[in-house]
């Protein structure tokens, strides 16, 4: 494996120079610094390199979205109708190849693991695929084709959602092929999906994904791994996420969690407690678990996540487009919580806008600044989403550490002049030049190893994937 060398990086201690960065079966075999000039062997690298940047929450179908809500207005409830009719239109073949887009966009950001909240599971009506994870397997084809590492996290979705009284609504039209019908159908198909990991066993023959790209992690324990969700305690009762964790106690999981006031007052009407509450009272709260959004929570509910060293994924950017609100991430930080970042809907692929979201959108709602240290910021944005998704030896430029890092140019018009430590909040994905996963450099001067291709290259693939999409979706 090879050893590459960069004029900057930050390490665990601070910013430091001239760094050496040995690699040896996937992990950093050491890091060494002062080193005024590279090895004739050193991989040369320009710019500052970060720790590998996390999305820990995305739904890589919502990318079909971007761009096409934003005329009348309306709530999350109405962006979810348009979200509903794109959904319809994919099928495994088709969400591969948008998945392999998106995959790439996401590494030319800067993206090194993303965590997939995967519900797009069956036909539409519900019928299974002859592979019942056909959907969740071309995530998995197509994060393997281009290098980005990737916890699936196999989503369960029992009921279309809760009346204003609490009662349980029958599954739409829409929602039907999310949904595995009872709670032990959903365990069945996870075993399968795990021996599918497991034991390596090719995809089924009535779609086809390409073979990985050479130079990039072929076998699924290098870069794949196995969670699950629970979508929420709308989709399912508290009760059922307790089932899930007992029937697989060592998964990580994650739920979305208090994204809307009007699911906590669903949740208490359905069950008689808010959604925390519940999460508590059933064991399920805990470092296993991450809690996606928590945005409208009462003190007490945050110092319930931080007392159980939870985690929480904050998706600013998401929450900012679906104008869900501002939830309280200093205060759940300085709880005991474990901040993490996601994109979500993928409205926008840039892990630096994400970590200036927790930032700033804390400025304006307190009217403070430095919520966050910069070392904090990038923690959320690296080791924390590491740990939700499974990977707890992620996130730090250290020896032992996965080989996963991020370089950014530190003299474009947008980096120029700013500390290494700073730079998470002033650089965009446009300033990403290199991008490592487990020793593999897939992303060589702003152009994905995996087929060679450019950023305006990934660019007409979306638009193709997108277009074919939006055209099935009006037919």
């Amino acid at each position: 494996m090879p050893t590459f060398w960069v004029p900057r990086a930050v390490l665990p201690g601070g910013a430091a120079s001239g760094v050496r960065i040995e690699v040896s079966g996937g992990r950093i075999g050491s890091v060494t610094t002062g080193a005024e000039s590279p090895h004739p062997d050193d991989v040369v690298l320009r710019g500052t390199a970060l720790p590998g940047l996390v999305s820990a929450h995305s739904h890589a179908f919502h990318r079909a979205l971007r761009g096409r809500t934003h005329d009348g207005g309306g709530t999350f409830w109405t962006w979810r109708e348009r979200m509903y009719e794109v959904s319809a239109a994919l099928e495994p073949a088709s969400y591969f190849k948008l998945a392999r887009a998106l995959f790439s966009e996401m590494l030319l950001a800067g993206y090194t693991t993303v965590g997939e909240f995967h519900y797009l599971h069956h036909r539409p009506g519900g019928r299974p695929y002859d592979d019942p994870n056909a959907m969740g397997l071309a995530l998995i084809a197509a994060a393997r084709e281009v290098g980005i590492r990737l916890t699936l996290l196999d989503t369960a979705y029992l009921r279309g959602g809760l009346s204003d009284d609490g009662a349980p609504l029958p599954l739409s039209a829409e929602q039907e092929r999310f949904s595995d019908g009872t709670f032990e159908a959903w365990v069945v198909r996870h075993r399968a999906l795990r021996l599918a990991l497991d034991d390596m066993v090719e995809v089924s023959d009535d779609y086809a994904f390409a073979d990985s790209a050479p130079g990039v992690a072929s076998t699924a324990g290098d870069s794949i791994r196995l969670g699950m969700a629970a979508h929420s305690l709308r989709a399912l009762d508290a009760l059922t996420a307790y089932a899930m964790r007992t029937e697989f106690p060592h998964e990580v999981m994650h739920a979305h969690v208090s994204e809307q006031p009007l699911e906590n007052r669903q949740v208490e009407a359905a069950e008689g407690r808010r959604p925390v509450d519940l999460l508590d009272d059933f064991e399920i709260l805990g470092p296993l678990f991450t809690a996606v959004h928590a945005t409208h929570l009462t003190d007490r509910e945050v110092r319930m996540l931080g007392a159980s060293r939870s985690n929480v994924s904050f998706c600013p950017t998401t929450e900012r487009d679906l104008a869900d609100g501002v939830g309280p991430g200093s205060a759940l930080l300085a709880a005991g919580a474990s901040l993490c970042l996601g994109s979500d809907q993928n409205a926008v692929v840039d892990p630096f806008e994400e970590v200036r979201g927790l930032e700033l959108d804390e400025r304006l709602v307190t009217g403070q600044r430095g919520r966050f240290t910069p070392a904090e910021l990038l923690h959320s944005a690296s080791a924390a989403g590491y740990a939700s998704l499974g990977w707890s030896d992620g996130g730090t430029l250290a020896a032992g550490s996965l080989a996963d890092f991020v370089v950014v140019d530190d003299s474009s018009v947008r980096t120029a002049g700013g500390e290494s430590l700073q730079l998470p909040l002033v650089a965009t994905s446009a300033d990403v030049t290199d991008v490592v996963v487990a020793g593999s450099h897939v992303v060589r001067d702003r152009v994905v190893a995996a087929g060679s291709r450019t950023a305006s290259d990934v660019g007409r693939e979306l638009a193709s994937s997108i277009a074919a999409l939006v055209e099935g979706s009006a037919s």
